[in-house]
């Protein structure tokens, strides 16, 4: 009997443990993932797009200034590196005949003559060499010092020949400094000459400036190659790409949390702006800037900035 208890016993153990692996089991949900991303909106506006070249800096005008007597220099009023005024005195020369006479004209106030010549400089610029100093002699005709006219300074710009039609004479430029500083420019003329290595060939380019600059000094002049009033706008990180750049879109959002790919065809690229052509998109789309790379075509976002 004892048997029969423990036997239905087991058997009833049984059935409890098959009623309890027999309930249903409820399955978690999978929680959505979201990116956080910035938004931006399209802008209509002016683009334009550029090309850059280097230049060099050059004063394409340099006066010798001469003695025109026999004598010593009394006094020198320059030295290399200053700037200079057209007319200002440059040097007071004493001829050998003023020199040996100079002690009668101390005794006889009637005797004018002295022998001085005072030679001024001829334009305003800067003096880029100084020969002759204070008690040395020089002859008529000899260098005293030279100056490289302000009026003459340009920019010796480089064009492979191929991009030619770009800096044709008369179009503005924009000329970037190594100090940031940028001027405005205009390509005036262009030598008759193509080097014969790199088959570039020289544009000069009268910059906008009453600054006194160096010579030699290497520049990025801009060009602009094309322009477009009023057209779509946006900023470079919206643009996707794939491995080829080939194909391009953008994230656009369709509400809050959704967003899907629409494919573009692109324009004008003028530093961080780009241009594009198709589709036509509103004020009031909303397009991925950053936190879009790697999305799917339809993904779940956050907007962490409106």
């Amino acid at each position: 009997m004892s048997n029969f208890r423990t036997i239905l016993a087991f058997i009833v153990l049984i059935n409890l443990i098959g009623c309890n692996n027999s309930s249903p089991t409820k399955t978690e949900e999978t929680p959505k993932v979201s990116t956080p991303v910035t938004v931006t909106s399209i802008e209509n506006t002016a683009i334009s797009e550029s090309i850059s070249f280097n230049a060099v800096s050059q004063y394409q005008r340099k006066n010798m200034v001469k003695s025109t007597i026999n004598g010593y220099i009394e006094k020198s009023f320059v030295n290399q590196g200053d700037i200079v005024q057209a007319g200002k005195p440059l040097y007071s020369i004493k001829t050998k005949e003023g020199e040996a006479l100079s002690k009668y004209a101390a005794k006889d106030s009637s005797f004018k003559f002295t022998g001085k010549l005072t030679i001024v400089a001829p334009v305003t610029g800067i003096v880029v060499e100084a020969t002759k100093q204070t008690n040395d002699y020089v002859s008529d005709g000899e260098q005293l010092c030279i100056i490289s006219a302000q009026s003459s300074f340009v920019f010796l710009l480089n064009v492979p020949y191929e991009q030619s039609k770009y800096a044709t004479p008369g179009r503005n430029c924009s000329i970037l400094l190594p100090d940031s500083t940028v001027l405005n420019g205009t390509i005036s003329g262009k030598l008759s000459i193509v080097d014969p290595v790199s088959q570039t060939q020289s544009y000069v380019v009268k910059p906008v400036t009453s600054t006194i600059l160096p010579e030699n000094l290497s520049v990025l002049v801009r060009i602009s190659k094309s322009s477009k009033e009023n057209t779509q706008v946006i900023d470079k990180l919206c643009v996707l790409s794939d491995e080829t750049m080939e194909n391009f879109w953008v994230m656009k959002l369709i509400n809050d949390t959704t967003a899907v790919k629409v494919a573009i065809k692109t324009g004008m690229v003028s530093g961080d702006k780009i241009e594009i052509v198709s589709p036509a998109f509103t004020q009031s789309d909303r397009l991925i800037n950053t936190g879009n790379y790697g999305l799917a075509d339809t993904a779940f976002v956050n907007i962490i900035q409106p």
